[in-house]
């Protein structure tokens, strides 16, 4: 259901094969489980940081036996959502995905405090991540 490949936002991406319903669950994000004093250490001068806190305590590093949500590209007009409970943080569709189109989340908050330069090319683009 989920693919890997070239992005128009960066790098990579991720992408549906099929189409996937509104509010429907679209994965889980998986990596080394971590203290998130050792993630923000990890991310501290990284421009791709694919860490997130799950808790006050834990966070996942996705670059570390991670699976394919660590290629989710930001969108300041996303089509999922995150969720964040019991230490855990799962994907779900914020309206009808299309077959082809590529998954995005808006990773605000961001380790990248809005120094990062925004390529995700919506109207409601905010600029920074």
């Amino acid at each position: 259901m989920l693919v890997i490949r070239k992005s128009r936002i960066q790098g990579v991406g991720l992408f549906t094969d099929s189409p996937i319903r509104a509010r429907q669950k679209v994965g889980e994000y998986t990596g080394e489980r971590i203290s998130v004093a050792e993630g923000r250490r990890r991310a501290r001068g990284q421009r791709r940081i694919a860490i997130v806190e799950v808790s006050n305590r834990i966070a996942i590093d996705g670059d570390v036996n991670g699976g394919p949500f660590r290629f989710i590209n930001h969108s300041c007009a996303p089509n999922v959502f995150t969720r964040i409970a019991y230490g855990r943080m799962e994907f779900y569709a914020l309206r009808r995905i299309k077959a082809g189109e590529e998954l995005t989340c808006d990773y605000h908050p961001s380790q990248h405090d809005g120094k990062l330069a925004c390529r995700c090319g919506s109207a409601q683009c905010c600029k920074f991540v």
